[in-house]
């Protein structure tokens, strides 16, 4: 049997657009060229409102944090570091970003415990599991502009439905929205979005190889040894994500301003001194006083904490995360 061997130019791979090209005298694109082409195409609506949404207001924001401008006067000027040497000795600032960082060291341990603890409940074979999946998981898709009006009808002082249920029992009814209970209603209505950690966990729990439990089981291990040994190492990926994630959150939530009673419209007078936040003190600054320029500072000088505390959170879980594939591994 004879073998022939193939000298067409068009049997070659790509032979066929090169001899297109030289027909027509455009100059002939690689294959490479033409994938780079199409990478920026595809990307290019998320790099154009990276850009225009994330990128420009940052900018703007930074030259407004050197300034005196207030939304509406023309008669700004330029005050250099002047905001930010203001808000270093401003003890409000100090106050409202102590009372944000205690919020976000108690919420989102609690957010990850409890978001693990519905999954792992979920993970197992029930009856109706597809229905009970679906009912945690519906709070986290509510906005957070309905679940503040909820929780503050909920907990009102005078018609709300937690004083109802006291008072059915003989109870004083309890001002929930009001110093010292504020603080308790804020993480309420924090750990009333679990859901989404839930979920999260649960994709987590679902890639946990069941014969790793199998052979614990068969040597003798506990179902609490298995989840501490097997369980939470594999699932540590997934919660240093939630850690950072749930961090950035917590330091940035407005829960406060739509739980705040009704009174002024600003609602600023009227948030509880607990739950007067780093990011209320940013607002308040905002539309209650119109200093653009200094909550301008209060932003930037968030920006640079979160990436202090997310640099910090990754150096210290550095040696605690096990990854199936190691990050640091070059391909």
């Amino acid at each position: 049997m004879t073998v022939h061997q193939v000298t067409s130019v068009t049997d070659r791979p790509g032979a066929a657009y090169a001899g297109r090209a030289q027909a027509t005298g455009r100059p002939r694109i690689s294959m490479t060229a033409r994938r780079h082409r199409a990478f920026y195409l595809f990307t290019s609506p998320w790099i154009l409102g990276f850009l225009l949404l994330t990128v420009t207001p940052m900018a703007y924001a930074l030259w407004l944090s050197f300034t005196t401008f207030d939304g509406i006067s023309p008669n700004w000027r330029y005050v250099g570091l002047g905001n930010y040497r203001e808000l270093l000795s401003d003890p409000v600032t100090w106050d409202a970003l102590g009372r944000a960082g205690l919020f976000a060291v108690t919420s989102v341990p609690l957010s990850i415990v409890a978001g693990l603890a519905l999954a792992v409940l979920v993970n197992r074979p029930l009856t109706a599991r597809g229905l009970f999946r679906t009912l945690l998981y519906l709070p986290a898709v509510v906005p957070p502009v309905g679940a503040g009006i909820a929780f503050k009808l909920l907990f009102d002082q005078n018609s709300g439905a937690a004083n109802g249920v006291l008072t059915f029992f003989g109870i004083d009814a309890v001002g929930w929205l009001a110093d010292p209970y504020a603080r308790y209603v804020l993480l309420m209505a924090v750990l009333w979005g679990a859901g989404n950690v839930m979920i999260i966990s649960l994709a987590g729990l679902q890639d946990v190889p069941r014969e790793l439990h199998e052979a614990a089981r068969i040597d003798g291990a506990s179902a609490w040894r298995a989840f501490r040994s097997i369980t939470v190492p594999l699932l540590s990926p997934v919660l240093l994500f939630q850690t950072v994630t749930g961090m950035i959150a917590s330091v940035q939530t407005i829960m406060p301003l739509l739980l705040a009673p009704l009174g002024d419209t600003s609602g600023i007078t009227t948030i509880p001194q607990s739950n007067y936040l780093y990011m209320m003190h940013v607002f308040a600054q905002y539309f209650a006083l119109g200093r653009y320029g200094y909550a301008s500072a209060l932003l930037w000088v968030l920006f640079v904490l979160i990436l202090i505390a997310t640099g910090l959170i990754f150096k210290c879980a550095s040696g605690a995360v096990f990854y199936n594939v190691d990050p640091e591994a070059k391909k």
